[in-house]
């Protein structure tokens, strides 16, 4: 798990995978660092750019990055003080697989597990 605090607002938490350059282009990378900060200043994003995911829980959203010849889903929820970056995956189907909705709900309650523990 990493986390990072600025000035942006709510500190940022991300339980797994990154956006670097390669696998995003740099173009992708900076689009989806702009909503990431957008994300930490408060606002709300909604379609194209974010729709929820209330099947992997509460809160829960996932951003929609197109690059190039892929498309990236970032999967993340929003915490009253930290934007919680789930999952990152290339979208190669249509619907999210099952597999990809069943990681997302197990890395969150060992988050929220370990977010009670402190």
């Amino acid at each position: 798990m990493m986390e990072r605090s600025g000035a942006a607002g709510k500190r940022l938490v991300v339980l797994s995978g990154r956006i670097m350059t390669p696998p995003f282009s740099a173009s992708a990378r900076r689009e989806a660092g702009t909503l990431i900060r957008a994300l930490q200043e408060g606002r709300m994003l909604s379609m194209p750019r974010s729709r929820p995911m209330p099947g992997i829980g509460a809160r829960c959203h996932e951003l929609r990055i197109v690059d190039e010849d892929k498309s990236w889903r970032i999967v993340y929820r929003v915490d009253p003080d930290a934007v919680v970056v789930v999952d990152i995956f290339q979208k190669a189907t249509q619907q999210t697989p099952v597999l990809v909705l069943e990681v997302c709900r197990k890395r969150l309650r060992r988050y929220d597990a370990s977010q009670e523990e402190d």
